[in-house]
């Protein structure tokens, strides 16, 4: 009795397979009768498209001779206009750089009030384009196709990067109007290992009293300068920067403002004698 029930349900199953497979190759075979059908369809409709459209009828030979002179002006004329078009894409085509800027969270808000002003240099003189990407929080850069100077679009990232560095705007257009200009950026810990009330003292001396020290080194070496905690950044010339950097250097090891005035005006006075 159990092989008898095991053979009728077997039976079933195999009845009920063959069932579901012949309804598979029915529904294929009505899908591609529709598919032929409607190619059929779409070709007799192109021809009767091609029936119905309006062949132009060949010129007289008393229309010949002005027709044919008005279609050699037009022909002419918009061969000229294919060439100054060809000639002009192929002078303005040029390959589409891109430039990102980081911009840390402490110097969010004042990109934000400051960004009209840094906009209308980058896009007006260095005719490139500017925005912000609030996602990423990067200003991104590129060429256009106005764009003449090569290093144009590296200028303007550098006139971005000094103005989150810290930097003033004006003293950032500086980069972009001249080329021998550079901002170096090193800490107090790459010159000496301070902890404590040591490196306070020491940023005090970079510092001066109300910023006097820190005027006096940038009046005397053609620099700029931003001290930001440990972080010092220096804007200037290659040879300014060098000594910006000597004598802020000599007061971060400990030499007092006085003798580091005295030796850094005895370099200005010979680099000035060599001008």
């Amino acid at each position: 009795r159990h092989r008898a029930g095991e053979e009728g349900n077997n039976q079933q199953h195999k009845h009920q397979h063959q069932q579901h497979t012949r309804h598979k190759t029915q529904r294929r075979e009505g899908q591609e009768q529709s598919r032929l059908e409607d190619m059929r369809n779409k070709t007799e409709r192109n021809q009767e498209e091609e029936e119905d459209t309006v062949r132009f009828t060949p010129l007289n030979k008393g229309e010949g001779e002005g027709g044919g002179e008005r279609m050699n002006v037009e022909t002419q004329e918009t061969q000229e206009t294919e060439d100054k078009g060809a000639s002009s894409s192929k002078g303005t085509k040029r390959k589409i750089e891109y430039r990102k800027v980081s911009v840390p969270q402490h110097r969010f808000t004042p990109l934000k009030e400051k960004w009209l002003e840094l906009y209308t240099p980058v896009t007006e003189q260095m005719k490139c384009d500017m925005r912000m990407n609030l996602k990423t929080r990067k200003v991104e850069l590129r060429t256009t196709d106005k764009t003449e100077d090569s290093s144009a679009l590296q200028k303007s990232a550098d006139f971005v990067q000094a103005f989150v560095l810290g930097f003033d705007i004006n003293d950032g257009i500086a980069l972009l109007r001249l080329d021998d200009l550079y901002v170096e950026c090193f800490e107090v810990k790459d010159v000496k290992t301070l902890k404590g009330e040591h490196l306070s003292r020491c940023i005090g001396r970079i510092a001066g009293k109300g910023g006097k020290t820190r005027f006096t080194i940038e009046n005397a070496t053609r620099t700029r300068i931003v001290v930001a905690d440990t972080h010092i950044r220096i804007l200037g010339s290659f040879q300014n920067i060098k000594v910006a950097r000597d004598a802020i250097c000599g007061l971060i090891l400990g030499s007092p403002p006085g003798k580091v005035y005295s030796r850094m005006r005895g370099i200005c006075a010979r680099m000035n004698d060599k001008f």
